[in-house]
C-alpha cells in the first residue's frame, strides 16, 4: 500500500492556516462538532477558498482526499 503524499499539517498548510500540531489541536476543539449532516467544506468556518479546495479534494479524489476524510473525522 502507497504512503499518503500528504498530513495533517501540509493540509492546514494548504489552506492557509496555521499548521503547527497545537495550532491544529487548537482549531479541531474550537470548531468540532461539525453536525454529521453537513459536509465538511459546507461547515460555516472555512473561506469560500478553503470550502472550494476541500470539496474539490472529495470529488475530485484527489491525492488531498485522504487527509481531507481525516480531518472530516477529527472535527465529528
Amino acid at each position: 500500500m502507497e504512503s499518503p503524499t500528504h498530513n495533517i499539517n501540509s493540509l492546514f498548510g494548504q489552506l492557509g492556516l496555521i499548521n503547527s500540531d497545537q495550532a491544529i489541536n487548537d482549531f479541531v476543539e474550537q470548531h468540532k462538532p461539525v453536525p454529521h449532516d453537513t459536509p465538511l467544506y459546507k461547515a460555516k468556518f472555512w473561506s469560500e477558498s478553503q470550502a472550494a479546495f476541500l470539496h474539490e479534494a472529495i470529488e475530485e479524489d484527489a491525492d488531498w482526499a485522504e487527509i481531507v476524510d481525516h480531518l472530516d473525522a477529527m472535527l465529528r
